[in-house]
């Protein structure tokens, strides 16, 4: 497997995805940066790779009460037994600031959990 080059740290986490334009059904975050993320669907979901979509994701870590609206558009598909996973960009939002801080927390917590290195 290739090596991906980012232009910022992905983070792991989980939480629900919402995109009505996209899928009736809510789809689960897997990861995200501050300029993407990639979620998955435990269905086949049709992706328009040319439109935006407009996603509310709720995370499972932080202190966020509403979910953040991002404006997205899909870069890749893929379709694996049955599940769709779709890398998202992330586009200028109207949480742009909500993301900026909920990343710099995942990044708290991730130097959090890293053993200390003698």
């Amino acid at each position: 497997m290739g090596q991906e080059n980012r232009r910022d740290p992905r983070y792991l986490e989980i939480g629900r995805i919402t995109a009505p334009e996209l899928c009736a059904l809510p789809g689960i975050l897997d990861d995200i940066s501050a300029n993407g993320c990639k979620v998955h669907y435990s269905f086949p979901v049709v992706v328009d790779l040319e439109n935006e979509y407009d996603l509310k994701i709720s995370p499972l870590h932080g202190s966020f009460t509403s979910p953040l609206n991002l404006i997205c558009t899909p870069q890749w598909v893929k379709e694996q037994e049955g599940n769709t996973f779709i890398g998202f960009m992330i586009n200028y939002s109207p949480d742009a600031h909500k993301l900026e801080e909920f990343i710099k927390h995942l990044e708290t917590i991730t130097k959090d959990n890293l053993p200390d290195i003698i």
